[in-house]
C-alpha cells in the first residue's frame, strides 16, 4: 500500500499553534504518514511586527524551523490539515494568503477528492476556535477536499479538550500548552485523517 502524505500548513505566531500541529503531525506519522510541516509567512510589514515585542524574534526562529507552504505542497499530499489561531472569530490572515495561493489548483481541480480538516488556537475560552474551524470547511469544500471532522470517535475527545470539528489548543495569557489533553485530540485528529487518506487511496 503507498504511505499516505499528509501536509499541515499553519501559522503560528508564538508557537503554540506549531505544537500542536506537531502533535498532530505525530499522531499521522504513528499511522503510518509521511507528513510535510508548513509555516505561513508574515503577510504585514516589518515595522508593524516589530510594535509587538518578540513577534519578529518568534517569527525568525519558527521560520528556520518550517519552511512556507507551496502549492506544490498541496499537490503532493493525499491530506491537508489547516491551522489556525482565531483572528477576532475567523482564520488568520496569514495562513489564508496561502489558502489564496491554491486558485490555481482549484481551477484545475488538482485538490479533488483528497482528505481535509482543521484544526485552530484561542487565548480564551470563547476566543472563537469552534467558528474558525468551521470557517475553513467552506475552503476544504471550494477545493474538493474530503472533509474529515474529528468526531467523537476516541476517547481523547472525551476529556473536554478540542470539538467534534478539530483539535484546538486554548493558550491563556501568556501563552502555554497544548495541555496533554488538547495534545492527544491532535494525536487523534493526525491519526483520523491518516486513516481515511489510506482509503481514498486504496479507493
Amino acid at each position: 500500500m503507498a504511505v499516505p502524505k499528509i501536509l499541515i500548513p499553519f501559522y503560528s505566531r508564538t508557537g503554540t499553534v506549531a505544537r500542536l500541529a506537531e502533535a498532530i503531525a505525530a499522531g499521522a506519522r504513528a499511522e503510518g504518514a509521511e507528513v510535510r510541516l508548513r509555516r505561513a509567512r508574515e503577510v504585514i510589514p516589518d515595522d508593524m511586527m516589530a510594535a509587538v515585542p518578540g513577534w519578529k524574534e518568534s517569527a525568525d526562529a519558527l521560520n528556520g524551523q518550517y519552511e512556507a507552504p507551496t502549492a506544490d505542497d498541496a499537490v503532493w499530499a493525499d491530506g491537508i490539515i489547516f491551522g489556525t489561531p482565531t483572528r477576532f472569530g475567523s482564520v488568520s490572515s496569514e495562513l489564508k494568503a496561502y489558502i489564496d495561493s491554491l486558485g490555481g489548483l482549484w481551477a484545475t481541480g488538482k485538490l479533488v477528492g483528497k482528505a481535509g480538516s482543521a484544526f485552530a488556537a484561542s487565548s480564551q475560552p470563547h476566543g472563537g476556535n469552534e467558528v474558525t474551524t468551521l470557517s475553513l470547511y467552506p475552503v476544504l469544500a471550494h477545493l474538493g477536499l474530503i472533509i474529515v471532522p474529528t468526531g467523537y470517535a476516541d476517547g481523547a475527545m472525551f476529556a473536554g479538550a478540542g470539538s467534534p470539528y478539530g483539535a484546538s489548543v486554548i493558550s491563556g495569557h501568556p501563552p502555554a500548552g497544548p495541555s496533554d489533553a488538547e495534545i492527544a485530540v491532535a494525536q487523534f485528529q493526525g491519526k483520523r485523517v491518516t486513516q481515511i487518506a489510506k482509503k481514498l487511496i486504496a479507493a
